[in-house]
């Protein structure tokens, strides 16, 4: 992965400083009759303004460093092609580093000095969860929380927050379901992230896998100074649990060095892991700079994962929504690899289009946020949403695949699930739709 391939171990354990600011522009046009106002904080008769905290640099950065550029190539085709409502989008992100006190730092200054319309896809779980209690209290829209946390569903204390992609309990119960399915009676192992992300995926994996079979649970601690020396150690006691199949629900850095920690010692499970840090181009990159290799010796170690998807395989290079996003990539940010996370940064980029649209021309900040209640179309997902007054969780299910030749291919039908102990996991009968011609909803 291009950007990958520049980051070591060395300056992945150290947070380093900076904030970036980058702002949409286009060409106004479209929209309908009557006159359009400044009806918000961030809405002009000529703009929206939208603000984020993103993971530029430290831990979380490899990968995801691109995702925020890549909502931003969408949103300038959005600015080319007429806008919303004539109005361009200008979106802010800045450099959280994934760290929570510097998100707090970052997500006051988008609010009280910047004055954004809404806070758009910020990531992370522990970090958002640091100021998400803030942005509800100033009532502003907190749409689309790039973290698949459970916990962005509570109505009634964080009524403004939304989840998008599939929460981690729905996930883990996917991701269960399969294994349960495929690997019956084999010993399994979790290694996951020490938080509510890697434990919103262990609990929906408890709901399908009988406790009887789980030979151990390693969670590592994120911020760990030594990374690499952590996993080493909890790979280790997966290898002495005897654990046939690891499942894994971690960022992509830590993938890597699980994966090349099993091959350090002769350890080889089937490997299982979360959407979050499968993407094959992301791994491959970050396996080739973290043992100095090239070619490939990273692909090679990707082979054979399985893993789960919500949005279309990069590999279905016939997919509508896949030629629309390749377009914009090709036009906008071509200097970046055309990979999951650019995938997901114009996919969530599209649904807050969405929401914009049918907020209305001269939308309040509530509005916005009763465009999502109402409920959404399904658009590039590839299951329903489960928005309502009551509901703010995004996606509803996904299908589980394999990492072959560095693509997903699927191993079956979308399927779909809720996060109770009990609730089933079907097949979903919901046809995706096609991208619009233009690319806008």
């Amino acid at each position: 992965m291009n950007r990958s391939h520049r980051l070591g171990i060395a300056p992945l354990a150290a947070l380093a400083a900076g904030t970036l600011v980058i702002a949409a522009c286009g060409n106004s046009g479209s929209g309908s009759s009557g006159a359009l106002q400044a009806s918000a904080p961030g809405v002009t008769t000529k703009t929206i303004t939208i603000g984020s905290h993103q993971p530029l640099t430290g831990i979380a950065a490899p990968g995801y460093d691109e995702i925020a550029p890549a909502s931003n190539a969408y949103f300038q085709y959005v600015n080319a092609h007429g806008g919303v409502y004539g109005r361009k989008i200008i979106y802010k992100y800045l450099n959280d580093q994934y760290n929570s006190s510097i998100t707090t730092t970052d997500v006051r200054q988008l609010i009280l000095q910047d004055k954004v319309f809404a806070i758009f896809n910020g990531l992370g779980t522990p970090t958002h969860l640091a100021v998400a209690p803030f942005i509800n209290a100033e009532k502003v829209p907190d749409l689309f929380v790039a973290s698949g946390c459970a916990c962005w569903n509570a109505t009634s204390t964080l009524p403004e927050t939304f989840g998008w992609q599939i929460n981690y309990i729905r996930e883990g119960k996917l991701l269960g379901n399969y294994i349960e399915s495929h690997f019956k009676g084999d010993k399994i192992a979790y290694f996951y992230q020490n938080d509510e992300f890697g434990q919103d995926g262990v609990k929906g994996l408890s709901y399908e896998i009988p406790a009887s079979q789980v030979v151990a649970k390693e969670p590592y601690n994120v911020a760990a100074s030594n990374p690499a020396g952590e996993v080493g150690t909890l790979t280790a006691a997966l290898k002495a649990s005897k654990a046939q199949v690891v499942v894994a629900f971690a960022v992509p850095a830590f993938m890597a060095l699980l994966r090349l920690s099993e091959l350090s010692l002769g350890y080889s499970p089937t490997l299982v892991s979360s959407d979050v840090g499968s993407d094959p181009i992301t791994l491959t990159g970050l396996l080739n700079s973290f043992a100095k290799k090239s070619g490939s010796f990273g692909a090679g170690l990707i082979q054979g994962i399985i893993t789960d998807s919500y949005l279309p395989s990069l590999g279905s290079a016939g997919d509508s929504w896949i030629k629309l996003f390749t377009k914009i990539h090709d036009q906008y940010i071509p200097k970046l690899p055309m990979d999951g996370n650019v995938l997901y940064g114009m996919s969530v980029a599209y649904t807050f289009v969405q929401a914009l649209f049918k907020a209305g021309k001269n939308p309040t900040r509530q509005d916005l946020v009763n465009a999502v209640n109402g409920g959404l179309p399904q658009g590039v997902s590839v299951a329903p949403y489960a928005y309502s007054g009551s509901d703010h969780d995004g996606m509803t299910g996904a299908y589980m695949a394999e990492v072959k030749n560095g693509v997903l291919v699927a191993l079956g039908p979308t399927q779909v699930t809720d996060n109770s102990p009990t609730g089933p996991v079907t097949t979903d009968s919901t046809a995706q739709p096609p991208a619009p011609a233009n690319g806008i909803p």
